[in-house]
């Protein structure tokens, strides 16, 4: 199967990675008094967690567990004590002996605090975790983190099970478990939009492929059936991946697995096509869009998507790619479109057509935090069984929907939550996101039912869109590539090439026709000089050696 890590550094980030990986060897695998190998301390570690943390001689033990403080707890909670807290000591830590102790660390500051956390030894939390896995694979290179995979074995046989073999790949470095990666909820990443009234007063059909989109985009230019006045944009565009990567990705030919490991460019967490077949051919339909004034002219400066939000709602956009869900969340882009435009209607459409007629686009990873525990921890045994609890029975669907009949009802097994309710019972579970960190996204047990969650919690006259939106782009998806190990050419350029990756984009669609090809030719040489050749060099070898 192919598959890709995921994780993306900052030039800010990589630094304070470098310097917290360099104190964690001396914290967390060595002695820092006599700059020796403390054997006996991690023996004792080991043997500590073998035993269950003193269970066996009725000592309690504190299981330090970092959670992020986002500075938004209610009135009569902090991020340390309220409900879910509560229900995690009543209903594991209690039982087993356990103090489960949370310690906060500040979402914005999630790598830069955990540096220092990690570099301390004894002030490190049994659990920590990271977005970043460029972050995970630095601790897990300098020996800072536990070997789970016998601990999972005899202590998590629920959170195994629940995570699965292709989430727990993301969590390897050179064959051996050294983080639990939260498992994602959904995999769907983008879809893409037609006004369909549009379509409706013109007598149009749906467009099902790239060429019949390409013939209503110039007749929605021509016939303006907006009525703007002239200032129709019949594809909207913008410089975020939302926007270009299902169009870029549609003109990708078929490739065998060794290009797709070598070939792909990974920067920050998104893979990217820039060096597979077809990648220029995908370039090179954007300069068309554009030179014939079918595609936003000033994409170029949008890079947060703001302008394309507003042309969309100002009803002045025919078509468009977005994150799948994102213009049905309410009172966002297709609930203020509909109070400037009344009559405006928005369809889910999977449009863009490959050479052997497919509709392909990127997936996420399987994967969401890192969850790690320190080599310098004493508890690993206690974590695992906190990680396989909350995997078990319907811990996860207490802490991500409350109490049944309070919180939610359940509609065909799905958890709604209660609009009806008063903010003390809200509350609650203020915090789901941050305590249920096995999960990325609410699960349920299977996919369908996670989809069929997001569509149900969705407005009611957007529910069926959704609907569709989700199942697009759910389909004909492209996986990300995973290697065994980091590919540090990507840490080390992936900031520098992403911005030249846009400029890659700008300059070949804004050109003059005639010009696109030397244009195209002298910015993929600087691409490659500036770290594009690096990554490619490294990820063969990387290649080559998985496959001995």
């Amino acid at each position: 199967m192919v598959k890709a890590a995921r994780g993306t550094m900052k030039a800010s980030k990589i630094l304070a990675v470098t310097l917290g990986c360099t104190m964690l060897l001396s914290a967390c695998g060595g002695n820092a008094n006599n700059g020796g190998t403390n054997a006996n301390a991690n023996a004792g570690a080991n043997e500590n967690a073998a035993a269950g943390g003193n269970k066996a001689s009725g000592k309690q033990v504190t299981l330090k567990v970092e959670v992020f403080d986002r500075g938004n707890s209610p009135a009569g909670s902090t991020i340390t004590n309220n409900y879910l807290t509560k229900y995690v000591q009543d209903n594991f830590g209690t039982p087993n002996n356990i103090k489960v102790e949370f310690v906060p660390v500040p979402r914005s500051e999630e790598v830069q605090k955990l540096n220092v956390l990690m570099a301390s030894g004894s002030d490190v939390p049994d659990i920590v975790f990271t977005y970043d896995s460029g972050t995970f694979y630095r601790y897990a290179q300098q020996g800072g983190l536990t070997d789970l995979g016998e601990l999972l074995e005899q202590h998590g046989p629920n959170l195994k099970q629940f995570l699965g073999e292709d989430t727990l790949a993301y969590g390897q470095y050179e064959g051996k478990q050294f983080a639990l990666p939260a498992k994602r909820a959904h995999l769907g990443k983008y879809s893409s939009f037609i006004r369909q009234d549009w379509l409706d007063k013109l007598g149009l059909p749906v467009p099902k492929t790239t060429d019949e989109l390409y013939t209503t985009l110039k007749t929605f230019k021509e016939k303006d059936p907006g009525q703007t006045g002239g200032k129709v944009i019949p594809l909207g565009m913008s410089l975020a991946p939302a926007q270009f990567e299902p169009l870029l990705w549609s003109f990708i030919k078929p490739v065998t697995e060794e290009q797709r490991y070598t070939l792909t460019q990974q920067l920050g967490s998104n893979d990217y096509p820039i060096l597979l077949p077809g990648f220029k051919d995908g370039l090179q339909f954007m300069n068309k869009l554009y030179s014939e004034g079918l595609m936003s002219a000033d994409f170029s400066l949008d890079e947060d998507k703001k302008k394309l939000n507003e042309d969309v709602t100002k009803g002045l956009v025919g078509f468009f790619s977005e994150d799948d869900m994102n213009p049905f969340y309410a009172d966002l882009m297709y609930a203020t479109l509909q109070k400037n435009i009344p009559d405006a209607k928005i369809s889910s459409v999977d449009v863009y057509t490959d050479s052997e007629g497919k509709h392909p686009k990127p997936e996420y990873a399987p994967v969401g935090l890192y969850l790690m525990i320190p080599k310098s921890s004493k508890n690993a045994e206690a974590a695992v069984k906190y990680l396989d609890w909350m995997a078990s029975g319907d811990n996860l669907l207490h802490i991500q929907n409350g109490v049944e009949g309070e919180n939610y009802t359940l509609e065909n097994g799905i958890p709604m939550a209660k609009a009806d309710v008063t903010d003390e019972i809200k509350n609650r579970i203020y915090n789901w996101g941050d305590m249920a960190i096995i999960s990325n996204g609410k699960q349920l047990g299977d996919t369908e039912k996670n989809v069929e969650a997001y569509v149900l919690n969705m407005p009611e006259q957007y529910r069926e869109e959704t609907r569709k939106a989700l199942s697009v782009s759910r389909s004909d998806t492209i996986k990300p590539v995973l290697f065994d190990r980091p590919i540090e050419a990507q840490a080390k350029y992936g900031t520098a090439l992403r911005d030249k990756l846009n400029e890659i984009i700008v300059k070949t669609t804004m050109a003059k026709p005639d010009q696109f090809d030397s244009t195209y030719e002298s910015m993929l040489k600087d691409y490659m000089a500036t770290g594009g050749q690096a990554i490619l060099d490294e990820r063969k070898k990387a290649y080559e050696e998985m496959k001995k």
